[in-house]
C-alpha cells in the first residue's frame, strides 16, 4: 500500500536539544573532552584593547581552524557555511540553533591581528601534550621538505624593477595625512565631492614577526657566488614572496614546507616551517636541528635527509654536536669518464697527490671562500702520459681539490656501508614523504590558499599541528581516521580493525 505523501511541516517549532542531537560517541565530543583550548585566550588577551566592542573569542577561531583541517575545507566563507548547517560543528563551536556564527571576514581579521607567534605557539603546545603522552622519542630525527604551490599564477610575473619601483612609490606617499574634504566653491551648489579616505593604520599592538630576521631566509637577501636566481629579475604582484619554481614538469609559483619528524612509530612533527621555492632546503637544517633539540629537550643520537642536506656546513654543524649525519653524499667525482678523486692517492707527510701514473700533485692555491686547497700535477708531466686523455684535457696539468673537513666527509661516507645507516634511509621514505602526502592530499597543502609568507607559515603551522593532533587523538583512543578521509562517529574497539589506528 502506497502511503500518503510526507507533510512539510518545517516552520512549526520544537523542543530540541543541541546537546541530544550529537552522539554521545562523535568525534568532536572526543576532540573537546581532549584538547582544552582555554589557554589561547591567556595568549591573545595582551593583543586586545580593554575597552571597546567585545571581540570574537579566540576560542571560537581556533575551533574554527581545526574544523577546517579535519574537515579539508578550502575557504572560510565555506567554512561558516558549512558549520553555520552542521550541528555537530555548532556544538563544538558552542553556538546555539538560534545563534548566527562569525562573519567570515573577521576570521581573516584576527588571523592577522595575532600573528604568526600565536600559532607557532599553538603548534608547540599540541607538540607538547604529545611529548607529555609519551609520542616523542627523540632518538632520531628526520629532515625533508615538500614543494608547495602558492596562491597565484606564473602570468602574474612582472619584472623585478617594475615591482620595486610601483611599490617605493606607494611607501613615499604612505605616510601622508589625508586632506579633509572640503566643498569646492567651484561646483554648483548641494554638490560635495567625495572624501579621501583614511590611510589604514596596523592593528595596535599586533606583534613582530621576526622570522625572516631571526633565520636568514629573506627573500630579497643578496645572491651568493654570482648565481643570480629568477625571483632576482621577475616577481608576483598577488604574492611577491613566492618564487618561481619546477614541479610536475612545468614553472610555477611556490614554496618549500619543512618538516622535522620524530623518529618514534608516532611519527610526530617537531617542527614545520615554510621558505621560498629559492632558498635551498639545506639552508633551513641547522637552525630546525637546534630549535628542535633545545625546545624539546631530547639531543637525538642521528639525524637522516636525503642528498640535498649533505652540504658540508651541514655534516660539519651535526658531527661537531655529537650527532650521526646520516645523509647521503653526491659523488661527483665520477659525473665523467675522466679519473676521479679517489683514484688519486694522497701523502699527508709530502702534502700532495700521487696520479694513477705514480706522477706527484703539489699544492699550489688555497681557496678560503670555498674552503678547499687545491693540487695540480706538472703541465709537461701532464701533456706527456699516456693515459691524458683519461685524465684531463688541460694543458696546464691536472687538478685536484681537497676539502678542509675532507676528514668530516669520510666518517660520514663511512657510515655509508653499515647497516644503521641503511635502514635509516630506508625509514626516511615511510616516515616523512607519508606525511606530506597526508596534508596535500586530504588537508589542503598541495596549493596554499593564503598569500604571502607570513600566511604561508600560519597555513603550514596549523597543518602540521592538525596532523599531531590527529596522532594524539589515536593515542587518547580515537581509533577512526577522522574527516574527510573517514567517519566521524566511532565504532566499538571489537569493530576497530588495527589497519584503522593511526601509527
Amino acid at each position: 500500500m502506497l502511503g500518503p505523501s510526507k507533510p512539510r511541516r518545517l516552520d512549526q517549532p520544537i523542543a530540541v536539544s543541541l546537546e541530544d542531537l550529537v552522539p554521545a560517541n562523535h568525534f568532536y565530543r572526543h576532540l573537546e573532552a581532549e584538547l582544552d583550548l582555554s589557554f589561547v585566550r591567556e595568549w591573545a588577551h595582551e593583543l586586545y584593547a580593554d575597552r571597546g566592542r567585545p571581540s570574537i573569542d579566540p576560542v571560537v577561531f581556533f575551533k574554527l581552524q581545526l574544523v577546517m583541517f579535519f574537515e579539508d575545507i578550502r575557504s572560510e566563507r565555506q567554512l561558516i557555511a558549512t558549520a553555520s548547517l552542521n550541528l555537530a560543528h555548532r556544538w563544538y563551536l558552542g553556538y546555539a540553533l538560534d545563534e548566527d556564527l562569525p562573519d567570515h571576514s573577521s576570521l581573516t581579521r584576527i588571523r592577522q591581528r595575532l600573528g604568526i607567534d600565536v600559532f607557532q605557539r599553538f603548534f608547540e603546545q599540541i607538540v607538547d601534550l604529545c611529548q607529555e603522552a609519551r609520542l616523542v622519542w627523540g632518538r632520531d630525527l628526520y629532515f625533508d621538505a615538500t614543494k608547495v604551490e602558492a596562491n597565484a599564477g606564473v602570468p602574474s610575473l612582472v619584472p623585478r624593477f617594475y615591482y620595486d619601483a610601483t611599490t617605493h612609490v606607494a611607501d613615499l606617499f604612505q605616510d601622508e595625512p589625508a586632506a579633509p574634504p572640503q566643498l569646492d566653491s567651484a561646483l554648483p551648489s548641494g554638490i560635495v565631492p567625495l572624501p579621501i579616505d583614511s590611510q589604514k593604520v596596523p592593528a595596535e599592538g599586533e606583534p613582530p614577526w621576526r622570522l625572516l630576521e631571526e633565520r636568514r631566509l629573506d627573500p630579497t637577501r643578496p645572491s651568493r657566488g654570482g648565481y643570480r636566481r629568477t625571483g632576482d629579475f621577475r616577481v608576483s604582484p598577488t604574492d611577491p614572496d613566492a618564487s618561481p619554481m619546477w614541479d610536475w614538469g612545468a614553472i610555477r609559483l611556490g614554496y618549500h614546507d619543512h618538516y622535522v619528524v620524530d623518529g618514534g612509530k608516532h611519527r610526530i612533527i617537531l617542527a614545520a616551517l615554510v621558505t621560498p621555492a629559492d632558498v635551498m632546503e639545506n639552508q633551513a637544517m641547522r637552525d630546525l636541528l637546534w630549535r628542535v633539540c633545545f625546545r624539546r629537550k631530547i639531543w637525538p643520537h642521528q639525524v637522516t635527509g636525503d642528498a640535498k642536506y649533505g652540504t658540508t656546513e651541514n655534516i660539519v654543524a651535526v658531527e661537531d654536536a655529537g650527532i650521526r649525519a646520516y645523509v647521503p653524499l653526491t659523488d661527483f667525482a665520477h659525473r665523467s669518464d675522466f679519473y676521479g678523486q679517489d683514484d688519486f692517492v694522497f701523502d699527508r707527510e709530502r702534502d700532495e697527490y700521487r696520479c694513477p701514473q705514480g706522477h706527484p700533485l703539489s699544492r699550489y692555491s688555497t681557496k678560503r671562500t670555498e674552503g678547499v686547497v687545491a693540487y695540480r700535477g706538472e703541465a709537461a708531466v701532464c701533456n706527456a702520459c699516456p693515459v691524458k686523455a683519461k685524465c684531463t684535457t688541460s694543458d696546464h696539468g691536472r687538478k685536484v681539490q681537497r676539502s678542509f673537513y675532507i676528514d668530516y666527509l669520510e666518517k660520514v661516507r663511512a657510515y655509508h656501508a653499515t647497516e644503521p645507516y641503511k635502514k635509516a634511509i630506508r625509514k626516511r621514505q615511510v616516515w616523512v614523504e607519508p606525511l606530506f602526502a597526508e596534508a596535500k592530499e586530504w588537508h589542503g597543502l598541495r596549493r596554499l590558499r593564503l598569500r604571502g609568507l607570513m600566511n604561508a607559515n600560519i597555513q603550514g603551522l596549523l597543518i602540521a599541528a592538525g596532523q599531531n593532533l590527529k596522532r594524539f587523538l589515536a593515542a587518547r583512543g580515537w581509533g577512526r581516521r577522522q574527516a574527510p578521509c573517514g567517519i566521524l562517529v566511532a565504532l566499538p574497539k571489537e569493530q576497530q580493525r588495527p589497519s584503522a589506528v593511526f601509527g
